[in-house]
């Protein structure tokens, strides 16, 4: 269901104006729930992104988390000054830099994911869990190179867009 704003009708036709607001919103939410790990919602996702995958390179990273690497870089800084993270070079090549977890870190990431499944819970609660299952696989696919380069093909001109 649609709630509307006063004054504001025009807010809701367009999707990525509606989708930054949402993304402001529940990460000011998620904010509240992380505070007493000192970590912030983008610090912990690069946590978890660490934590899930085997020392990945800082272009994989950047990648999966559809960021440049110097906002990479910036978002990094702070974990790897706080003895969260450091960056190992590859062993193969060592122009390339991977990303590992410290104890310290590990330990931070296992505070802050007891919180996130706590902000989870809400989330689902307050939202319905089948809606928030739809809506992650709808983010997935907006966030996907496959949804990027449909949009960058459906230029006007070269294409005719259907509505």
């Amino acid at each position: 269901m649609d709630e509307k704003i006063p004054g504001f009708e025009s807010w809701t036709v367009c999707s990525n104006s509606a989708l930054r607001r949402a993304t402001r919103q529940l990460g000011q939410l998620y904010e509240e729930v992380f505070a007493p790990s000192g970590l912030r919602g983008t610090q912990f996702g690069l946590l978890t992104q660490i934590h899930m995958n085997d020392k990945p390179s800082l272009k994989f990273l950047a990648d999966g988390l559809v960021m440049d690497l110097s906002a990479l870089g910036h978002t990094l800084k702070p974990l790897i000054r706080d003895g969260l993270v450091e960056l190992v070079p590859d062993e193969k090549d060592k122009r390339v830099k991977r990303a590992t977890l410290t104890g310290a870190g590990r330990a931070k990431w296992e505070e802050a994911n007891r919180l996130w499944a706590e902000a989870r819970d809400r989330f689902e609660n307050a939202f319905g869990a089948e809606a928030s299952e739809e809506l992650r696989k709808t983010l997935n696919r907006i966030s996907s190179p496959a949804f990027a380069g449909e949009f960058q093909a459906l230029r006007f001109g070269t294409q005719t867009l259907i509505t």
